[in-house]
């Protein structure tokens, strides 16, 4: 089971939206599925969700899409705590990894689709979606980083990877800003519902 994996986030604790974000409706379905169904309608090979907090509620609809999930069980201690733990369930054969956040549901299989392919064709290791000179997501990571993922310092975050590595490291422009919204508060949620409509 080579191939490019996608691991989507979903354990956070949803601190300053008060309630789980990841089950908020977004075009008729949830926060989450909108992210599994853009993530597994791309040209990822296969899918593996991160949890953590709200599990019991999110369970049942990741079970739905058919992918794979694993639990965070140190999921209060950060966004790269579930990126570690996500990389220690996958096989040992992948390509690469492509990090989404489950509370992105704007960035479009088109987008992902355009990291892989900067991948494929420059033989980076880490490949960065930029919107208007900012970096987003999802960022792709090399099979050969996946031992200094778990090195990596909790408090510098995922960040410093490419820090760390810069020469290795392909900035793609993207004409979405969708790799960079996501929604940490309930007002940022209704701002972009009203958008929508």
């Amino acid at each position: 089971m080579g191939g490019i994996w996608g691991l989507i986030l979903a354990a956070g604790e949803s601190k300053r939206m008060g309630f789980p974000k990841m089950l908020l409706d977004f075009n008729g379905i949830t926060m989450i599925e909108n992210v599994i169904r853009n993530v597994t309608s791309s040209d990822i090979d296969y899918t593996i969700v991160v949890l953590g907090a709200d599990k019991d509620k999110l369970i049942e609809l990741v079970e739905q899409s058919f992918i794979r999930y694993c639990y965070n069980e140190n999921y209060k201690e950060g966004m790269l705590s579930s990126v570690k733990c996500g990389f220690r369930n996958l096989p040992p054969d992948i390509e690469a990894v492509m990090v989404f956040q489950g509370d992105q549901p704007l960035i479009i299989p088109r987008v992902t689709n355009m990291v892989i392919e900067a991948y494929r064709v420059s033989g980076k290791g880490i490949v960065i979606p930029v919107y208007k000179k900012k970096r987003g997501h999802p960022l792709l990571i090399g099979k050969k980083y996946r031992n200094e993922i778990e090195k990596l310092d909790p408090v510098k975050g995922l960040r410093s990877l490419a820090y760390h590595f810069s020469d290795d490291v392909l900035e793609v422009d993207i004409d979405d800003s969708g790799i960079l919204k996501d929604f940490d508060t309930y007002n940022d949620y209704k701002n972009e519902i009203n958008q929508i409509k």
